[in-house]
């Protein structure tokens, strides 16, 4: 695993490395100290995404939401690796000013996906990463797994608009795995599972059969598989990798039950808001923060709190796998 590890960042050194005249001029992919020597000495690691900071809440709630997720991976034995852009300068885990930065910008930061990210270097700005880009650049350095609140996917009517997020191809081609508490409710959740299937991404349920929805435990759709402990996942992911399929895994974890909103609750919101969204003309990117935005304001911060609530839970079960999966890879 060690070796492995560091033929990883050896690589990746050597082609982004300023010192290398191969490579003057380009920008380097910046690893946190702390994040670098956890992976050179096959200890646990999980990526954490960064749109959630600056697209998903209000300052300071959203660096208290981000610094209290970091604890989590912490006191469940991980070294967290938040994602971001900051300057043109890929960041693979931020220390406390950076994050604050981040979080002070809000909005300021482009939402960056995979597609942005050589917009974003290229001209020194700065990016919260979305679930596509913090899969890139965890693969890149040697990180396997990734805890986010819940992916993208189908639109709702996307097969009309052709909007699917590049989360979904992301899963297809980049082999890191995902735990996240599903796929955000204002999609359509099945036409997503069928999505995934045809990218060959397996998809597990965590401690259920049945496929979450983000905000609620159940979505009506069954899952194709499931695992049970963070052992089940660490020996998926493992197998995974050593098999070198290509593709991503998605670990869907329920939010717990104490915290789930009342499903009809939420769809009323949703439904309006995916209405008003129409009418508004809000679209693409701009199109989820504005659902979620509006859900949070006629739920009355419900789907606020259970959000928070489900990347913490995930934060804690994502931590759990990462140290079951250096567990397996030290006896290998």
């Amino acid at each position: 695993m060690v070796s492995w590890v560091l033929s990883r960042i050896t690589n990746l050194q050597n082609h982004l490395n300023p010192e290398n005249p191969k490579s003057k001029g380009e920008k380097i992919v910046k690893i946190n100290p702390e994040v670098s020597e956890a992976l050179s000495s096959g200890k646990a690691v999980v990526a954490l995404e960064s749109t959630i900071i600056s697209h998903g809440m209000p300052y300071p709630q959203n660096l208290e939401t981000a610094k209290a997720v970091e604890a989590i991976v912490r006191q469940n034995g991980a070294t967290p690796a938040t994602i971001a852009i900051l300057d043109g300068v890929p960041c693979v885990g931020l220390s406390v000013e950076e994050l604050e930065r981040l979080a002070i910008l809000g909005k300021k930061a482009r939402k960056t996906a995979r597609r942005d990210i050589a917009h974003v270097v290229a001209t020194g700005g700065n990016g919260a990463t979305t679930v596509s880009a913090t899969m890139l650049f965890a693969s890149m350095v040697g990180i396997p797994i990734f805890v986010t609140g819940g992916i993208g996917g189908v639109h709702r009517h996307g097969e009309n608009t052709m909007d699917i997020s590049s989360d979904l191809t992301e899963l297809g081609r980049t082999p890191v795995a995902v735990v996240s508490a599903g796929v955000k409710s204002i999609l359509d959740i099945p036409r997503t599972l069928e999505y995934l299937e045809t990218q060959g991404v397996c998809v597990a349920a965590y401690k259920t059969n049945e496929f979450p929805a983000f905000f609620t435990e159940t979505s009506g759709c069954k899952a194709p598989c499931r695992v049970d402990s963070p052992e089940d996942c660490a020996r998926l992911i493992d197998s995974n990798m050593k098999l070198d399929l290509g593709a991503g895994i998605l670990i869907a974890v329920p939010i717990p039950s104490e915290r789930s909103a009342t499903g009809n609750l939420i769809e009323s919101a949703i439904q309006k808001a995916l209405k008003e969204a129409r009418e508004q003309n809000a679209t693409g990117s701009a199109e989820t923060p504005f659902l979620l935005a509006r859900v949070n304001e006629l739920t009355e911060g419900a789907s606020l709190a259970s959000n928070i609530a489900l990347v913490k839970n995930n934060a804690r079960i994502g931590a759990q796998i990462a140290v079951s999966l250096s567990g397996i890879r030290e006896k290998s």
